[in-house]
């Protein structure tokens, strides 16, 4: 197809008048259920969805930008919401943010009400289980597009993170340290983040000759931190440092230690990903893997800004290296009583 569907395309694939199709499409009308479901079906094939700011879209002044993000309670996706706001409202557009939960039920209606409230350009977390109806759905819409962490469609721009080189990073850190007991903590799902996260600490334990690897499964919250650490202590009492699938995770095990009286960077090191604000602020300070989230939003905000200028350049891929921060988290292994 040419170009996005309208009601003429739908109309045509149908057979029958654009107004028959406006008023199968509304439900009013003397139309047979026939021709009824002739247009529904020839509007679901198109993936037609009703537009109610068509007007603005056609004269393109529509400025409003849709953020779908997954977590919005988690502190480094705030942060990024708050990078790229900043900049698009600062170039004179709103920005509507829902949260999917990782669910594609859930995202598939909210695609859908984007364009069907005309949304402008769409900034998007995939949800982990994203089925080719959504993707099908915004390349029919001409929906400009930047996916951000999980690359779903190489026609889609996106800007990502080096994961596996950052926790790559992080393993051999520890281990100049001197620690060769180290586990990987955070995540439950293999999403794309968790799978390259993983991937870059099992390359470096393997190059360094470390011990066998320990991945252990948690929620993405503190809380969830907290506990997990304290069972995987547990059941691997010789683990000296551990690296963490993001920040929170990392404040949570660092908060078991302390509830424990022990220190973290001293009884274990501890490493988290994101450096959130309270990375920083933490007591005490948490050494982690830099990725800047807020200027990562402003990132998110220049592509997209740049395809709503040129949508006819090719899709572009940005991929973000991480920075060690070293803080007092970390430290050589305890020697043994």
């Amino acid at each position: 197809m040419s170009g996005k569907p309208t009601l003429e395309t739908v109309a045509k694939k149908a057979g029958v008048s654009v107004p028959t199709v406006s008023q199968a499409l509304r439900g009013t009308g003397r139309i047979s259920a026939e021709t009824r479901k002739k247009v529904l079906e020839a509007a679901s094939k198109l993936h037609y969805v009703k537009d109610s700011r068509a007007a603005s879209m056609r004269s393109g002044e529509n400025h409003e930008i849709g953020f779908v993000i997954n977590q919005l309670q988690n502190p480094f996706n705030a942060e990024v919401i708050s990078g790229a706001v900043d900049l698009l409202e600062a170039k004179g557009y709103l920005v509507s943010i829902v949260d999917t939960r990782d669910d594609s039920d859930r995202q598939q209606r909210q695609l859908e009400a984007f364009i069907r409230h005309g949304r402008g350009g769409l900034l998007w977390v995939p949800a982990a289980d994203t089925r080719s109806e959504a993707l099908e759905l915004l390349s029919a819409q001409r929906i400009p597009t930047v996916t951000f962490l999980r690359p779903v469609h190489r026609d889609f721009d996106h800007v990502g993170i080096r994961n596996a080189e950052a926790t790559a990073t992080a393993t051999g850190y520890l281990a100049d340290l001197g620690h060769r007991h180290i586990a990987y903590l955070g995540g439950t799902e293999m999403t794309h983040v968790r799978k390259e996260r993983i991937e870059g600490y099992e390359r470096e334990r393997v190059r360094r000759d470390l011990a066998p690897s320990v991945v252990w499964d948690c929620e993405d919250y503190k809380l969830a931190g907290l506990n997990a650490l304290l069972d995987l202590r547990r059941a691997h009492p010789e683990i000296t440092a551990v690296v963490c699938n993001g920040d929170v995770v990392a404040l949570g095990a660092s908060l078991a230690l302390i509830r424990a009286g022990q220190l973290p960077g001293h009884d274990v090191s501890i490493i988290g990903f994101d450096d959130i604000q309270d990375a920083a602020a933490a007591t005490p300070p948490l050494t982690t893997m830099a990725v800047h989230p807020q200027k990562l939003g402003r990132k998110l905000a220049r592509v997209l800004l740049d395809r709503v200028e040129d949508p006819s350049m090719p899709a572009t891929v940005s991929e973000i290296s991480a920075e060690l921060v070293i803080r007092a988290t970390t430290g050589p292994p305890r020697d043994p009583a």
